[in-house]
């Protein structure tokens, strides 16, 4: 047999693990420490997404408050993947970009919930469980988008083995992590870690974002005060706060996004969405925006009985249409 490029083997042993349905490490003992999260999340199958200690290293656990739920991640030592195989596949996939103020992960309602909509419509969906900044990790405004440039890479260079397109895959962020998902899409090729294999060769942008209730700005009066704090630290300087405001990046390769948001968000303020929005608009870039007069923050899925109970249907039309534009 002939010997495998480094990045087909990369890719086929990528797919091996997600096709088996096992996982290859276990979790850190401070997540084994906690209530168990839902049990479709712990069926998923995990990936590691990096070898041996993550970029910069430095990870200190922090306390977690007694009443905590389950689907609140924190504590995350090693970084990866959890897959949810769709039961007839459409050959696209989405990177989920879960939220919690760069404080946790809400794997519940911004992880599995929307993973299983999903999934109903075809698409294979990754949810990444990204390192949070505050755990004591070196470069901390780097560490989220160091896990989402190598996560978006994986998916990429597993594709064509796992039988989706390599050309359609999608990042969907929630809140802190509609930040991150911004951070992606528009710093994608932003070095922010030494390439450690062939996989980091990979293109990490997105051939499309979606933003729902997205931190975008990180300074007043618009951010959500704990995700930048969580982020960027205590007091960070004007070039921290502009190396990390999305919406001040976006330029001619950014990715086509759909956006969504409630007026009423009292958590973080629908100015965020709006922002970027303009900012996409000057660019000359493709933007599909959504302003739903109730829905609050975090709602996930959306309740069937507001107008935010049916984005998903709505996002998969628009997804549909950007994927058929670029063939």
């Amino acid at each position: 047999m002939a010997a495998l490029s480094l990045p087909l083997r990369a890719a086929l042993l990528l797919s091996l693990a997600l096709g088996t349905g096992v996982a290859v490490a276990q979790k850190p003992a401070a997540m084994a420490e906690r209530p168990a999260p839902p049990a479709a999340w712990t069926a998923a199958p995990f990936v590691p997404l990096w070898t041996g200690t993550p970029p910069g290293g430095g990870f200190r656990p922090v306390t977690v408050p007694a009443d905590s739920p389950a689907t609140f991640l924190r504590n995350i030592e090693q970084p990866g993947l959890r897959l949810f195989r769709p039961a007839r596949a459409n050959g696209a996939s989405v990177l989920v970009v879960p939220g919690g103020a760069y404080d946790f992960l809400s794997i519940g309602n911004e992880g599995v919930d929307i993973a299983q909509r999903l999934n109903a419509l075809g698409y294979t969906v990754y949810v990444l469980v990204y390192r949070l900044p505050g755990e004591g990790w070196a470069n901390r405004a780097d560490v989220p988008l160091q896990d989402a440039q190598r996560g978006l890479r994986m998916v990429r260079a597993a594709a064509s083995k796992d039988g989706l397109d390599p050309h359609r895959v999608a990042v969907l962020g929630f809140s802190a992590g509609g930040h991150l998902a911004a951070t992606l899409e528009t710093d994608f090729a932003q070095t922010v870690y030494p390439a450690r294999d062939a996989v980091d060769r990979i293109d990490a942008r997105p051939d499309a974002a979606a933003l729902i209730y997205p931190v975008i700005a990180a300074a007043p009066p618009f951010t959500h005060a704990l995700s930048a704090e969580r982020l960027l630290g205590k007091n960070p300087n004007a070039a921290a706060i502009a190396r990390r405001s999305p919406a001040d990046h976006v330029t001619g390769t950014t990715p086509p996004t759909f956006l969504l948001h409630a007026m009423d968000d009292g958590a973080v303020v629908p100015d965020n969405s709006m922002a970027m929005m303009a900012a996409l608009r000057r660019a000359g870039r493709p933007v599909e925006a959504h302003f739903a007069a109730e829905g609050g923050h975090g709602f996930g899925v959306g309740s069937p009985a507001l107008p935010v109970g049916h984005w998903v249907e709505t996002f998969d039309h628009w997804l549909q249409r950007q994927f058929a534009k670029t063939g």
